[in-house]
């Protein structure tokens, strides 16, 4: 079987493929083709990032909705994480409350 490898791209060809969608007039579809880009990467690209302004240069930060999936999946590991915790911490106080009564 062949495996299936995933391509990465470059900061640089994100943000200029990005910048080609919103300026060039074409569908995603059409962008992607002429790129040669997996269908679809287009838009998850405009979903995930967006091109903020760093003195003279442009860099891909993610974009706000990102940004709040990347707290909450945190936050939901740390809450686990506590729970964990605090679970382990009432099976301890159980058996020390019954070996000193």
């Amino acid at each position: 079987m062949s495996e299936r490898k995933n391509r990465t791209y470059p900061e640089e060809f994100k943000r200029e493929a990005l910048a080609l969608l919103k300026s060039s007039g074409k569908s995603a579809q059409q962008l992607e083709r002429d790129l040669g880009i997996t269908p679809g990467m287009l838009l998850k690209w405009e979903n995930r990032y967006q091109i903020a302004q760093n003195g003279a240069s442009e860099e891909l930060v993610p974009s706000e909705l990102e940004a709040a999936r990347t707290e909450i999946l945190r936050l939901r590991r740390q809450l686990a994480e506590v729970e964990e915790e605090r679970e382990i911490l009432k099976k301890t106080l159980v058996i020390f409350s019954r070996k000193s009564g």
